[in-house]
């Protein structure tokens, strides 16, 4: 018997305030940049011709403004959730990302020698959220649009690191392919398929897997 299986569309937002800046947003909720309006419309252009029967976003300003965009001339109601929001850095919210990347070195180094088992029971500091947190909620909620538009095509607009943790969590990187900034375009894309429980990614535009080096494992700064 053939599966009906959900289309995603998981859209990363356009350029945001906090971006062009060089700063850490984390859940600080600021609004796209002119660059990243454009960048909306770009990924509206080359979604055009894709019929959309429902569209989600995260619930922080930069996702909603580019699903709005995105949604232009469609006629519908843009849901948004907490459990697709960017990971919290805690403390380091708002910090220039030179100076968190410093501040942090000591923990994502000693992160990565470490098995992806052990990695589960890691308690990240300063109120940072781990990976293993942003997964939970994250998959929790695509599995739940997938079950809910079985046959269906749906948007999904999110952030850096939830597209990131999301690609390395069903295989399609290995972790290390994606850290980081350079590697997911504000407004890339990824068409994915769902029966509710698994994920094939069909299709990626604005994606670049990166070669793996000892300390290219960070991939918390998006």
């Amino acid at each position: 018997m053939q599966t009906d299986y959900c289309t995603i569309y998981l859209v990363r937002h356009g350029e945001a305030e906090g971006n062009a800046k060089g700063i850490l947003m984390g859940h600080m909720d600021l609004p796209l940049t002119e660059k990243g309006k454009s960048q909306a419309w770009g990924v509206g252009e080359k979604l055009k011709d894709v019929h959309f029967d429902a569209i989600y976003s995260s619930d922080l300003m930069r996702a909603k403004q580019t699903a709005e965009i995105i949604a232009k001339e469609r006629d519908l109601i843009i849901q948004t959730s907490k459990l697709i929001r960017e990971r919290t850095y805690g403390i380091h919210e708002g910090k220039p990302r030179e100076k968190y990347l410093k501040d942090t070195q000591a923990f994502w180094e000693k992160l990565n020698e470490l098995s992806e088992e052990e990695r589960l029971k890691v308690e990240y500091p300063d109120g940072m959220e781990s990976n293993a947190s942003i997964m939970s909620r994250a998959i929790t909620f695509l599995r739940e649009v997938a079950v809910a538009n079985p046959g269906k095509t749906v948007l999904v607009v999110a952030h850096g690191g939830i597209m990131a943790n999301f690609l390395i969590e069903i295989g399609f990187a290995e972790r290390g392919e994606l850290a980081g900034p350079g590697t997911l375009d504000n407004g890339a894309f990824v068409k994915i398929e769902s029966d509710g429980i698994d994920f094939m990614v069909k299709e990626t535009s604005g994606v670049h897997k990166k070669p793996i080096t000892p300390k290219t494992e960070n991939i918390s700064s998006y």
